[in-house]
């Protein structure tokens, strides 16, 4: 059976949507970390890791779909889909040239958005740790790490207790 550019292009469509819910899943986390809704930041943690498995499988998938469609038109199995986009019909090129600027449009958003929250996940959690400081300061003791940084050492106390 050949590998029509159909089953690229659905391929293509599915990878779109599953990036979309990707990034819909980090943008939902986000506004709950500006909410400072914990609750629902940890249950979306769990939900972008599985979309992520999602989006890659999909990935796969179209991979496999080019790997194939480039075997089947005697180029290389690492073949580029731009590379290949001269084996498709001139009327579908386009169209899987927008849909590849798509994809890759949301990857970037994707990244930008996992880093974002990333920063703001860590800046919530340096701002517990300094009001768990104030609050008691001879719970936390600074040592420095073999690389140089300064960790905060537990000096005996939980964190949860320090807070009372």
């Amino acid at each position: 059976m050949s590998t029509s550019w159909h089953i690229i292009t659905e391929r293509l469509r599915n990878e779109l949507q599953e990036y979309g819910a990707l990034l819909g899943l980090f943008e939902e986390q986000q506004s709950n970390l500006l909410r400072r809704d914990a609750n629902a930041v940890v249950e979306l943690a769990s939900e972008i890791e599985d979309q992520a498995r999602v989006a890659q499988s999909t990935r796969d998938l179209r991979e496999e779909a080019i790997r194939k469609f480039a075997f089947e038109n005697k180029q290389p199995a690492n073949s580029s889909l731009r590379h290949l986009l001269p084996y498709f019909p001139a009327d579908v090129q386009p169209l899987i040239q927008a849909l590849i600027g798509e994809i890759n449009h949301l990857i970037h958003r994707v990244r930008r958005d996992a880093r974002q929250n990333q920063i703001l996940l860590s800046r919530t959690v340096e701002a517990y740790e300094e009001a768990v400081r104030t609050l008691r300061p001879e719970a936390f003791a600074k040592t420095y790490s073999s690389r140089g940084s300064i960790p905060l050492a537990n000096v005996g106390v939980p964190v949860w207790q320090a807070a009372g």
